[in-house]
């Protein structure tokens, strides 16, 4: 093989008695998990937010960042609650460009996977005991999940990823809910196949053990939008889509049946801007139809300090190096509104 093994990285268990979570720290993120998992099973009414940078790409921006959030979410704790991404694993369409903190700590230096580790694990921890978020991140790699599972409050399996058996069942051994991205394609039923796998319990390998899984019954939907046969992309956020998911959820036999739409790739055609009307669509659709708003549970948006990106050694605090995001002014802004929105609607719902 055409492999060249260059140094043992250490366990999960080696990384995570290194770097410990203090009790303190597991209350919250237990508290953080009980309160997404009641919003994705209908017993809090409030809406889910899952918001950040598209890469993590800097721990103290990100960080900067996060407690900006810490302050927002104070305000709009009554109809919203906020889980930031840290997302240290940036998936690459043709393996070309950074790959996250997990592969480079330092974006213009070379990998150094074990620093990489260790890099990723602190700054989900330092998000955790400074702002009392417990975060989300993306499962590129089902043998990775281990060194950050005692930490995340919110997995995600990205659209190249959902159709893979490995992510798949990984998913089902999760304790904490995991969003199933629709793939490239738009094939919906992709999507649903996996949350349907990702719900039951598997045996298989895993780390070089066989283990057992009991199921995940807070697997749900993403809503990414998606390529069409011209390589050309397509929203899937619209009124008439969600309503149809909703009544396909309704038909099947899924525990806690819950969609979060993603406001960015696909669905705004990569044009950041574009988040802000589409999250307001998405909202004024929850308005206008009572079953998509008991199915459609949450949001993603990709925000980050600065609007738009920059190139890798531009060197802007807090601006993306990878796909571009919505400012801090303009998310506030947005986070505001969308919260006096849901407390509209909620209110004319009583």
């Amino acid at each position: 093989m055409n492999i060249v093994k260059k140094q043992q990285l250490p366990s999960p268990e080696e990384v995570r008695n290194m770097y410990p979570l203090s009790n303190e720290d597991k209350l919250v993120k237990e508290k953080n998990d009980k309160e997404v998992k009641d919003i994705l099973s209908g017993k809090d009414d409030r809406f889910l937010l899952i918001i950040g940078p598209c890469s993590a790409d800097n721990e103290e921006s990100v960080i900067d960042y996060i407690k900006r959030l810490r302050g927002v979410q104070d305000k709009i704790d009554d109809v919203i609650k906020i889980v930031p991404r840290i997302y240290t694993n940036k998936p690459r369409t043709t393996g070309a460009g950074y790959k996250g903190m997990l592969h480079q700590p330092d974006p213009t230096g070379k990998p150094e996977m074990v620093k990489g580790l260790i890099a990723i694990r602190k700054m989900h921890m330092r998000a955790l005991k400074e702002t009392g978020f417990s975060c989300a991140d993306e499962m590129l790699y089902p043998e990775n999940h281990e060194y950050l599972d005692d930490l995340l409050t919110y997995v995600a399996v990205g659209a190249r990823s959902v159709e893979d058996q490995e992510h798949r069942l990984t998913a089902s051994g999760i304790d904490v809910p995991v969003g199933m991205k629709n793939p490239t394609s738009g094939d919906i039923t992709v999507m649903l196949n996996a949350i349907n796998a990702a719900q039951h319990s598997h045996t298989f390998i895993y780390r070089a053990w066989e283990v057992e899984t009991k199921g995940n019954p807070y697997a749900h939907a993403i809503l990414r939008g998606y390529v069409d046969e011209n390589g050309e992309m397509q929203p899937n956020y619209h009124y008439e889509t969600l309503n149809k998911l909703a009544e396909l959820y309704s038909e099947e036999n899924f525990s806690n049946p819950a969609i979060v739409v993603d406001c960015n790739h696909c669905n705004s055609n990569k044009q950041y801007l574009e988040q802000i009307r589409i999250a307001k669509e998405i909202v004024h659709s929850l308005k206008l139809n009572e079953h998509i708003r008991k199915v459609v549970k949450g949001l993603m948006i990709e925000s980050y300090i600065e609007d738009g990106c920059q190139k890798v050694g531009e060197g802007v605090y807090g601006k993306s190096i990878t796909d571009p995001c919505l400012g801090w002014d303009k998310t506030e802004k947005l986070l505001l509104d969308l919260a006096n929105d849901l407390r509209a609607i909620k209110k004319a719902s009583k």
